[in-house]
């Protein structure tokens, strides 16, 4: 009896990660209930139940005619009456884009190999070129100090290099005169300018992002294209895109702004157009702009656009291209965000006429202005805001690291801090990690896919652990990160934090609705596909299409509900890891696989006990969501960790990110089941995915100071996590005094080692704790002879570049007044010079 119940149970299990036919099934539970009876010694009686309870339904399902009368066209009647309304503008946001390595985290079984197989990203040699000779220019242009504090933007210099040089059309192909530059370079030279200058990133990152060039290439006429390409690539024109209302903020498809059909004058002549009437705010470049890219509603009261028989008046968001100097448009005037001095400001025109050919696309495109912005920025939000975010953490972890090192406290450096340590894991696993996830999801855009879903995770993860990051660098630098001025690497950035995690669909709206809320439907194997079958006018075939996606959702959470016991009941061990990956890391490919087939299981559940309410239980979507992130965040590690070759000195920092990641996705996985409405399946579930207690605990202190102590030590490793930022002289930044002190600290420490016998003879005083002493102590060296010259020159360098790093700025008192009045007097070249 036991073996045969045993059968039964591994059987079943089988079955369903087989994902079989119900001919099967029904094959199976008669073989199992004739060997029972048979061999087991169950009685007639009892056979005929099993028969009755198990058999029965699997016939009922197998034969298509009888299943379509009893299950299909109820539940599809059912779930036509229960699915929730859906606009228009939620339905585009939902089909908009593509489904990549979310898609397969969503299957409960993910195709490793062919995220391994994915090309790691690179540049062309051209791209390279461009990177090691232009953006590095124009890094030595610019600075944080000089555009916030002197110029209030960026210097005419810095401007007339960005527009000449091609900057602005990265992205726009070379037959407009563009550069055709790949994602990944777009998101390398963001990130680097983003190492040295908030306002230069900008200026470089809009265009080619959120700009209208990536509309014009994917819907613009060939007229449009010939005629605004050509000089957006050449910096003839400034762009800017405004979509965000003073009434519709996060709700941005709600915009009040209106276009009227009518026939009116432009140019002298008559002809059908739209009479604009908008007021948008939060428009980056729009003060300067000479092109304004608007979104708006189009109203056709008078059906002067009916000519197909249509009697709606409105017919949806569109998108046009009006030049800033057209009558009746307001714009010029700037918002402050934070002190940032990037251009940013209102823009507004009343009655303003226009024809419907700068419309972008035309006529054809009127109404389809939505969906045309959430397939087309997507892309950009993969690429713009994560990189910025890596590149100004690149700089904290880097100054942070290197300040930690060098700055002594009764008499030891504080890098060696059991407190400091904590704070240095957290910079350099969660870079590690954020740094990952942008290579990732460059990569995605440059395999051609529109990563809605993914694009939400990696603006939304990266920029909040750039907001971890830069919290604990102020935590190390102590006073020194409080007080401004051009030796302060990192008050800019954290003044200035809230501006990324607000900006491109703020971080609360991003994580409660879009990441779960428009994953769950768009990366979902099944969901959609019932959805178009319900909404289906046919009836015939919506009962067709309902029956395969119905039953195939079905054979889906069966699949995810055995993988889920099995890998939970054998304690992680059974999913297997790909034959590619490293052997270190295989264990995290399993508990990965584990925690996808869980949380797919989880998703279904939610789905099917709270329904359409689930769209408005903002906190539970919400860690759903984090669930998919953090397998995302996971992945782009072991993927970053296998395209670097495996270097296995990164280890400390895959280790960190990855157990971080995990951890916080079990905590999610908790959150959920904790305030479950239904309290007797949240307890099945938990035991079903954490039978055996929680397996993902945080990053141990021995890790933390592991961590700490690589981001401390000269070499290829500390090379690696901050690659590819800008380095610059003490000349151009005083802050670059950190970075030189700490690369002589290992020599310094070869000559105190040496002179240690010296001092413990009296014949030389221990070196000071103050840097400015120690000038007088490597003389005192040098007079006894016991430094060489060459010594002696290294040892002063080092005192004077560790002094440097540590004064902080002090100005005049009537040093703000100075700066207003240099603001002022350069205010009208600020405003005309990108023009």
């Amino acid at each position: 009896m036991l073996y045969w119940i045993t059968a039964l149970v591994v059987g079943t299990l089988a079955l369903m990660q087989l994902r079989v036919a119900a001919w099967l099934w029904l094959s199976a539970i008669l073989i199992w209930i004739g060997v029972g009876f048979r061999f087991a010694g169950i009685g007639a009686l009892a056979a005929i139940l099993l028969l009755l309870l198990l058999a029965i339904p699997c016939l009922a399902v197998a034969i298509k005619p009888l299943r379509h009368a009893l299950l299909t066209r109820p539940i599809l009647k059912i779930f036509q009456r229960i699915l929730p309304r859906m606009s228009q503008t939620e339905r585009d946001a939902i089909e908009a884009g593509t489904t990549w390595w979310d898609g397969e985290l969503f299957s409960g079984k993910p195709d490793w190999d062919r995220l391994l197989k994915a090309p790691a990203p690179q540049l062309t040699e051209e791209e390279q070129a461009f990177f090691d000779n232009e953006v590095e220019h124009l890094c030595q242009l610019i600075s944080d100090w000089d555009s916030t504090q002197i110029w209030q933007d960026l210097s005419p210099q810095a401007w007339q290099f960005i527009k000449e040089k091609g900057f602005l059309g990265m992205i726009i192909p070379k037959q407009y005169g563009g550069k055709q530059f790949s994602a990944y370079m777009h998101s390398q030279v963001i990130m680097k300018l983003s190492s040295h200058c908030s306002a230069a990133t900008i200026a470089v990152m809009v265009p080619n992002s959120l700009g209208p060039a990536e509309l014009l290439l994917e819907y613009g006429t060939e007229a449009q294209k010939d005629y605004f390409l050509p000089r957006l690539a050449a910096g003839q024109e400034i762009p800017c895109f405004a979509l965000t209302s003073p009434y519709a903020g996060s709700d941005a498809a709600a915009i009040p702004d209106v276009g009227v059909v009518c026939v009116g004058t432009h140019d002298g002549e008559q002809m059908l157009g739209l009479r604009l009437t908008w007021d948008k705010r939060y428009i980056t470049l729009g003060p300067i702009a000479t092109v304004l890219g608007l979104a708006f509603r189009v109203h056709d009261p008078d059906h002067l656009l009916g000519a197909d028989g249509s009697s709606e008046v409105d017919l949806g968001i569109t998108c046009a291209l009006i030049p800033t100097d057209h009558p009746g448009v307001v714009s010029g005037r700037r918002h402050w965000p934070l002190n940032a001095v990037f251009q940013n400001g209102p823009t507004s025109g009343q009655d303003v006429f226009i024809p419907l050919d700068w419309v972008i696309g035309g006529r054809a495109q009127i109404g389809k202005g939505w969906r045309m912005l959430m397939e087309c920025l997507a892309a950009g939000r993969a690429i713009s805001l994560p990189s910025s975010s890596v590149g100004f953490c690149k700089l904290a972890v880097r100054g942070s690291s290197a300040y930690a090192a060098m700055r002594t406290q009764f008499r030891v450096p504080i890098g060696k801090f059991e407190g400091i340590h904590e704070m240095l894991a957290r910079m350099g696993g969660n870079l590690y990690l954020m740094d990952a996830a942008r290579r990732l999801s460059a990569l995605a855009v440059d395999a051609g896919e529109k990563p809605s879903v993914i694009s939400a995770i990696s603006k939304y993860h990266v920029t909040e652990r750039g907001r971890v990051v830069v919290n604990a660098a102020m935590d190390v630098l102590g006073g020194k990160g409080i007080c401004m001025g051009p030796n302060n690497f990192v008050a800019r950035t954290y003044q200035q934090l809230p501006i990324a995690i607000t900006v491109e669909g703020a971080n609360i709206l991003t994580r409660c609705l879009i990441i779960f809320g428009q994953g769950a439907m768009r990366c979902h194997p099944y969901v959609l596909k019932e959805m178009a079958a319900a909404g289906e006018a046919d009836q015939n075939k919506a009962l067709d299409d309902f029956d395969r996606a119905f039953f195939g959702h079905v054979s889906f959470v069966f699949a995810n509900f055995s993988r889920t016991l099995l890998s939970a009941w054998s304690g992680g061990t059974l999913p297997s890891a790909p034959k590619a990956a490293a052997v270190e890391l295989r264990h995290f490919y399993r508990a990965v696989n584990r925690l996808s087939a869980a949380f797919a299981l989880l998703s279904d559940v939610s789905m099917f006990v709270l329904g359409g309410s689930l769209k408005f239980r903002e906190r539970i979507s919400g860690r759903l969501g984090d669930i998919l992130s953090q397998l995302y965040l996971v992945s782009s590690v072991l993927k970053r960790y296998q395209d670097e070759g495996c270097q296995q000195q990164d280890l400390p920092y895959v280790h960190w990110a990855i157990q971080d990641a995990l951890h916080q996705a079990q905590e999610a996985y908790l959150g959920v089941l904790a305030n479950y409405p239904n309290r007797w399946l949240a307890f099945l579930l938990r035991i079903a995915i954490f039978p055996f207690g929680l397996p993902y605990a945080k990053p141990s202190d021995a890790l933390d100071s592991t961590v700490a102590r690589a981001m401390q030590t000269n070499g290829a490793s500390r090379e690696r996590l901050l690659a590819d930022m800008y380095l610059p002289t003490i000349e151009h930044a005083p802050y670059a005094c950190g970075e030189l002190a700490f690369q002589l600290i290992p020599q310094v420490n070869a000559i105190a080692a040496r002179l240690k016998p010296a001092i413990q003879a009296g014949t030389l005083a221990p070196m000071p704790q103050s840097l400015i002493e120690m000038q007088d102590w490597v003389l005192e060296a040098a007079a006894s002879g016991l430094i060489t010259e060459a010594e002696q020159q290294l040892l002063s360098d080092f005192a004077h570049y560790g002094d440097m790093s540590v004064q902080v700025d002090d100005f005049p008192q009537d040093f703000n007044r100075l700066q207003s009045l240099q603001a002022a007097s350069n205010a009208s070249t600020e405003i005309s010079s990108p023009s």
